[in-house]
């Protein structure tokens, strides 16, 4: 059964589509970066950067931090034409995710879903037609192994039933938070400001829609009959989300992606589109008929896996599957302690705040400290992320254990926490008597983080 299936062919004009608007996209969403100043405020200004376990060598590099984020946007295009398809989806997998691991105050969702997503398509011949690089070698692959597409429904499913099963849980259902939160401060907007978003009732529907949309548009997509009717949910879901909340590029991206859930068919529609267009053009621009006719015209070959890769990419599912669920080898409530919260497609479940005040002690006598000045260190936005997540208020402690070491060699860091989580009391989250000058930042259960005074029910 499994050999029959992976000997199963379709038509290239899927990937191709799919590997054009992921490309072009990548392009504007770099360049829109770019446009709002924020590399120069997120990566150049901060002094101080939170790094990623394991990859605190991943930092910005100054203003060469710019040839980073140019090569990024290069690659986007070249991947988005089909010009040396292989190579650009490489540097193009590679200086975004270095651009993603350099500070962890810039985590999202979406960053990760890029990563992980052009890595796929490192494996995938999704240059084999529609591309420069067809053009040029005179050839188009017809077709391709059917599993090539399938894997891509496959990762953009995890992402939407992963995303489904962790709202359900007590704050999401029986609570609608932090929906209600979000949408009562939402009264700016015309006519519903003041009144729907106002209503409990409206705030449980959208928790309610919200689980009942990620879970069952993955199968609305799938089947042929119900696709449209999904596309349709999809673009009314997202750009809705995009209206009420900040999520940057994130909604564009799915609705984007969604698009490989059609025929190729429909995705051949769509090239004959572009190429009319193309045609178009360069007829404009008074270059010869025949010349443009010829040129747009390939020739069929049959593209054939390698068992090599099949491996790669079965392993790379593995880790999809299994890792989000890594949460389950802390105890604790994963919301408040975030072990294994991040990469595991928790989207928008939280609303948290904090205040944090650090101290630094001299050990020798305990009545010698002084507190810290947050801002002397991070940006607002960095101080804002840093006072409710552990993990970063452990490295900023050990920063300041190593900047203020000059005072005494052997000097003490202690921190004065409070946070609150999906509009509950505020609590101490660090532990104030533990130094966590001493602690270090490892894979193990952070025993310094108090437990919340409550129970999250749920997944």
């Amino acid at each position: 059964m499994i050999v029959s299936y992976l000997e199963k062919r379709t038509k290239s004009h899927s990937l191709a589509i799919y590997r054009f608007f992921f490309g072009l996209l990548m392009f504007f969403s770099l360049c829109r970066f770019w446009s709002k100043g924020w590399i120069d405020s997120l990566y150049i200004k901060p002094d101080f950067h939170f790094s990623y376990y394991l990859f605190e060598w991943v930092k910005p590099i100054g203003d060469w931090t710019y040839v980073i984020f140019i090569i990024a946007i290069i690659s986007s295009l070249f991947v988005c034409v089909g010009y040396k398809y292989r190579i650009s989806i490489i540097i193009f997998f590679i200086s975004f995710t270095y651009i993603e691991l350099m500070d962890k105050t810039t985590y999202l969702n979406h960053y990760y879903f890029i990563s992980i997503l052009s890595f796929l398509l490192i494996f995938l011949p999704a240059g084999s037609s529609f591309s420069i690089d067809s053009y040029l070698a005179k050839k188009s692959y017809n077709t391709v192994p059917k599993w090539t597409v399938d894997s891509l429904k496959l990762l953009i499913s995890i992402v939407y039933i992963y995303a489904g099963l962790a709202k359900l849980n007590s704050d999401w259902l029986l609570e609608a938070m932090p929906l209600k939160i979000w949408l009562t401060s939402r009264y700016h907007f015309p006519i519903v400001g003041e009144t729907l978003f106002q209503y409990d009732w409206f705030h449980y529907f959208m928790s309610w829609a919200g689980i009942l949309y990620d879970l069952m548009i993955p199968f609305l997509l799938f089947y042929s009959r119900t696709r449209l009717f999904g596309f349709i949910l999809v673009i009314i879901f997202h750009l809705l989300t995009k209206v009420l909340f900040p999520i940057g590029m994130f909604p564009y991206i799915m609705i984007v992606s969604s698009i490989i859930f059609f025929s190729p068919k429909f995705h051949f529609k769509i090239i004959m589109f572009i190429k009319k267009f193309i045609y178009n053009l360069l007829f404009f621009l008074n270059i010869q008929k025949n010349n443009i006719k010829n040129s747009l015209e390939e020739k069929d070959y049959f593209f054939k896996y390698h068992k090599s890769v099949l491996l790669i990419i079965s392993l790379f599912f593995i880790i999809q599957l299994i890792f989000p669920f890594r949460y389950l080898l802390y105890p604790g409530e994963l919301f408040w302690h975030e072990q294994g919260y991040r990469f595991s497609w928790r989207v928008m479940l939280v609303e948290k705040t904090g205040f944090t005040d650090f101290k630094i002690v001299n050990p020798a006598n305990k009545n010698n400290f002084f507190y810290v000045d947050n801002s002397n260190f991070l940006t607002p936005f960095q101080e804002k992320q840093m006072s409710f997540q552990p993990d970063l208020i452990l490295e900023f402690a050990h920063h300041l254990g190593d900047y203020y070491s000059y005072i005494n060699k052997d000097i003490e860091v202690y921190v004065d926490n409070y946070v609150t989580l999906n509009g509950r009391k505020s609590q101490r989250c660090v532990s104030n008597t533990v130094n966590l000058y001493d602690e270090k930042e490892s894979f193990k259960n952070k025993k310094w983080i108090l437990p919340l005074n409550d129970e999250i029910k749920g997944l």
